[in-house]
């Protein structure tokens, strides 16, 4: 069976202000072997000559890249108008794809909020779908694939794999985030048998997910402090996904976010959602209890150990699971 690698994906180190330098350096020290750079922000830049550095970098300390971007669908609420057209936006981080050695773009189609817009998550599909049709031959011909990922509760594992299905799995496939599935009130492993099959890369993280009297709260935690069975997640990642990277991009936000299923208003945004897909979110919710929150800390010193501690956390699991 291929290897899989342990990889982070630098968003989760936002805040400390780093080069993308100072990132394949903390990841070449806690034995990372893939970085991501899921926005471009966090590169730096997109000129060939600080790529080429980047990559050479990369290199030198043993670590592959990968490479992101964010929406591509041009009514999501999240897309970038200023950056030019969605078509344009892709086609612009092929050559950089192509100088750093990352075999795909991950890309999104948007946010949660995509969900109660006109048309709601349909019409947001079929927009995505249109730009994907229209980029295809040029995607191929670089000899690069989009991953596209289940991205800020945008998309329910059933709708991205119709989206991949549609646009054609010779030249898209998915970037499976365990997080993002509690967003979309989805059980994370639904999201991984779901869209394996599909999978380019991946983005981990733990999650809480408990009652309260509006419906459910969900939280991302660190690694191996949520309830949602994140060891065996990874068990199943690693026997699902053979040689895909367990990319880790770890996020703690301050407060919970509430899913208010119990206001029928609610369900406007999740009309084609089975039941039977629902029963299995609302079993976690159930079994939970609260995360607690934490005392105040400087926030880029939490981050830096939110990151650090779930690194060991995942380190160890995959060491005992590889001596099983």
């Amino acid at each position: 069976m291929p290897e899989t690698k342990l990889g982070l994906d630098v968003f989760s180190l936002r805040s400390q202000g780093w080069t993308p330098f100072q990132h394949l350096d903390f990841c070449a020290r806690w034995g990372v072997k893939v970085v991501h750079y899921s926005e471009v922000r966090l590169i730096g830049s997109l000129e060939p000559e600080h790529l080429r550095r980047v990559r050479a970098h990369a290199d030198s300390l043993g670590i592959a890249i990968e490479l992101g971007m964010l929406s591509i669908c041009p009514s999501s609420c999240i897309f970038d108008k200023t950056q030019g057209s969605a078509e344009e936006q892709i086609l612009r981080m092929l050559e950089p794809a192509h100088i750093l050695g990352s075999p795909f773009v991950r890309c999104v189609l948007g946010f949660y909020t995509d969900r109660q817009s006109d048309g709601g998550i349909e019409a947001r599909i079929e927009d995505t779908l249109a730009v994907l049709k229209r980029v295809r031959s040029r995607v191929m011909d670089a000899g690069l694939k989009l991953a596209i990922e289940n991205h800020a509760g945008d998309l329910q594992a059933r709708e991205l794999k119709g989206l991949l299905d549609a646009a054609g799995t010779d030249f898209v496939g998915a970037c499976i985030d365990a997080g993002n599935a509690v967003w979309a009130i989805e059980d994370p492993h639904l999201t991984l048998d779901t869209l394996a099959p599909y999978a380019l890369t991946s983005h981990t993280r733990d999650s809480a997910v408990w009652p309260v009297p509006e419906g459910a709260a969900v939280a991302w935690t660190r690694m191996g402090e949520g309830n949602v069975g994140i060891d065996r997640y990874l068990n199943r990642f690693i026997e699902m996904c053979p040689g895909r990277t367990l990319m880790l991009e770890i996020i703690v936000p301050p407060e919970p976010r509430v899913m208010p299923y119990f206001d029928p208003a609610f369900w406007h945004a999740y009309r084609q959602t089975p039941a039977w897909e629902f029963a299995r979110f609302l079993r976690l919710a159930q079994c939970g209890t609260p995360y607690a929150i934490r005392g105040a800390k400087d926030a880029a010193t939490l981050e830096r150990e939110d990151v650090e501690e779930s690194l060991r956390w995942t380190i160890n699991i995959l060491a005992a699971t590889a001596a099983a």
